[in-house]
């Protein structure tokens, strides 16, 4: 692992009701001597003189390197739920005997990752200032630090943030005239009129169009047919494919709905399809049994009616289709953000330093991590107060492919709504395993 000794970063942890003992780290060889205060446990633990796992001060990172000249100091701020008041008792003893709990890991993987990708950033003349905040503390709460002006000099925030902390971030965003990049979270939150607002990772709607307008040039011919269940989210995807069809005052496609009140029957589906014809069929719900019950349908029909099933985002997580049970050779298709064969160089970067470092194997949100920390880098270096203009330069990929685009809710919006990443892959699962379809 190279360091470079022209970059220096600041990182501190907030939102703490503890103050204990600190973590020591000398993870450079050459210059620099690291007083690392944010939890890592994968890597090291700290102990008290009773031997009981402690919690670290929460202060400043401190680097010390041998740079006297004065560049540019970047100061980004970092939010994941790390959850460090339910993991330590008031005392200050770990809770967790077994090691990190599940609820918290992939936060941490998170921050884990783009501490990677700041150590392993190429020699340059800017300094990056990294707080690391919990977003899921107890006291120093998002607002509490809005508040209390703890975020003023703050230039840019990523946050891996859902729900209550969600609509605070891109608000103070907003006021302050800087990006916030939700890294995680597939949804707006209903913010509306916010430029400074960049989702990462794509909503439903983005989903239902890059699906609509594939069917519309590859399918246009074939039976197609959304088949859904009764619910507030299938009432949504609907709608959507609906929108999409008729933006133009009548269906551009033949698309018709099949609806059933909870899982799909095989006699039902079978009832409206055309042996003569290609069947699409767009699995329309979001829920596990659905699209375990719908797929094993399509496959039971398939070699009479020549079935392509597209299902939705969250069809990649269910083990029932990763398994593969009863589905020998039938392919599901699926939409998704990412796609890392871990073979590119930035990728066995995160390995091998990961590795060096944490002691264990990244997970994907350390490759989330680590992707978003190098490209804000590079954009806040390159182009200071021009970041969203610049955020689809060619040169920036260092993973995955992004495609931000502004989105306006309503025609007549005088500003974006938000930018949105619209790139998205065509997946597939066939035989318990995942790859990219095209």
């Amino acid at each position: 692992m190279k360091h470079n000794p022209a970059f220096s970063s600041k990182l501190k942890t907030q939102g703490s009701t503890q103050s204990l003992h600190s973590i020591y780290l000398f993870m450079n060889r050459h210059i620099l001597c690291l007083l690392l205060t944010i939890i890592c446990f994968t890597t090291v633990t700290a102990q008290n003189d009773s031997g009981r796992i402690s919690r670290p001060q929460l202060d400043t990172l401190i680097i010390k390197d041998t740079v006297k000249k004065v560049y540019p100091t970047h100061k980004i701020a970092l939010f994941a739920p790390l959850y460090l008041d339910s993991v330590f008792t008031p005392g200050g003893t770990f809770r967790f005997r077994q090691g990190i709990p599940r609820f918290m890991a992939p936060a941490l993987d998170f921050v884990q990752g783009a501490m990677v990708a700041l150590d392993s950033m190429n020699e340059g003349k800017d300094t990056f200032q990294l707080n690391i905040y919990d977003s899921k503390a107890y006291t120093q709460t998002i607002p509490w630090l809005i508040s209390n002006h703890k975020l003023d000099s703050i230039q840019l925030i990523i946050g891996a943030v859902k729900d209550a902390e969600y609509k605070p971030l891109a608000d103070f965003a907003l006021g302050r005239n800087i990006p916030f990049i939700s890294a995680t979270y597939p949804n707006d939150g209903g913010i509306t009129a916010n430029p400074s607002l960049i989702i990462v990772n794509p909503t439903l709607r983005s989903h239902c169009e890059a699906i609509y307008s594939y069917i519309l040039q590859n399918h246009s011919t074939d039976k197609i047919i959304l088949v859904r269940k009764k619910g507030m989210q299938e009432d949504m995807v609907a709608g959507y494919f609906k929108q999409f069809n008729e933006q133009e005052g009548k269906p551009l496609l033949d698309l018709r709905t099949l609806n059933f009140d909870s899982l799909p029957k095989p006699d039902i589906l079978k009832s409206k399809l055309d042996s003569t014809r290609n069947t699409l069929i767009i699995g329309g719900s979001l829920e596990e049994a659905f699209s375990l019950k719908l797929t094993l349908a399509c496959n039971g029909l398939n070699s009479k009616y020549n079935i392509t099933l597209i299902g939705m985002p969250t069809w990649e997580g269910f083990a029932s289709l990763r398994k593969g049970t009863g589905l020998l050779n039938y392919p599901v298709y699926f939409t998704a953000p990412y796609y890392n064969t871990k073979l590119d160089s930035n990728s066995r970067m995160v390995i091998n330093d990961y590795s060096f470092n944490y002691k264990g194997k990244p997970g994907d949100m350390a490759y989330k991590g680590y992707e978003l920390m190098r490209m804000s880098t590079t954009l806040l270096a390159m182009y200071p107060g021009e970041f969203i203009k610049h955020i689809n330069d060619p040169a920036l990929k260092v993973i995955n492919d992004y495609n931000f685009r502004p989105v306006n809710l309503k025609k007549d919006n005088p500003v974006p709504d938000y930018y949105e990443n619209k790139h998205l892959y065509f997946m597939r699962i066939m035989n318990g395993a995942v790859t990219k379809a095209w």
